[in-house]
């Protein structure tokens, strides 16, 4: 086991993230994911540190995140790989990858879909508070600004396959498109989670229809407006 390099799990528990992602029925479909998540983390041997709400410091997201990634260097640690819980296609192998390239002096940066990152391993050397502090967290332009200046700091910089990353029902439609590579569990709750929304989305446009068809075809009394 490399003991120089341990995970940092950065994600909210299943109620926080539902505050913030307000995808219906989600609260089950996050816990799922931190399960599956931890589940990956376990078995590639490494120490790893689990930052949900109750551990983060700070106002903003680059705050939060900053701050926890020096909590695990300040216990000692050379490298950090640090992941949120809401990839559902991270597997064991892109740790392990990061963990290769870390020793070899390497940024390593898994991008999103969305334009941001589902994993970033670095060395305490490529590590300035300050700098990071002043990237655009949570915004599409994310990556690319992270591989910007970590080149211009002549560090080489690997990128894993892009992933998505669960932000929104649009996130969950594209993901269900490709089901048949999740376990059966997190699988059923996606597909229980759009059948539900559809429904909902239905119920709403049928209600609309009605009110619309009760104002232009109301063969009652005249809808006074004075």
């Amino acid at each position: 086991m490399n003991s120089k390099t341990a995970i940092l799990v950065f994600a909210n528990s299943a109620k926080e993230e539902l505050q913030r992602k307000p995808i219906h029925g989600g609260e089950k479909l996050f816990d799922e994911l931190t399960k599956k998540t931890l589940s990956i983390v376990k078995s590639t041997g490494l120490p790893f540190y689990i930052f949900t709400e109750k551990d983060q410091k700070g106002i903003t997201f680059g705050e939060r995140f900053v701050h926890a990634i020096q909590s695990v260097y300040d216990l000692g640690f050379e490298n950090v790989i640090a992941i949120g819980n809401d990839t559902p296609y991270l597997k064991k192998q892109h740790i392990l990858k990061s963990t290769q390239q870390l020793e070899n002096n390497k940024f390593v940066l898994g991008p999103s879909a969305d334009g941001g990152f589902y994993l970033m391993g670095l060395h305490r050397s490529q590590f300035n508070a300050e700098t990071f502090l002043k990237l655009p967290w949570q915004s599409k332009d994310l990556a690319k600004s992270v591989t910007r200046f970590i080149k211009a700091a002549k560090i080489e910089v690997t990128h894993l396959q892009v992933l998505f990353d669960i932000d929104t029902i649009d996130d969950l439609k594209m993901i269900s498109k490709f089901c048949s590579k999740l376990s059966k569990k997190l699988n059923k709750i996606i597909l229980d989670i759009l059948q539900s929304t559809a429904k909902i989305w239905r119920f709403f446009n049928i209600r609309i229809d009605d009110l619309i068809l009760l104002f232009y075809f109301n063969k009652g009394s005249p809808i006074s407006i004075y």
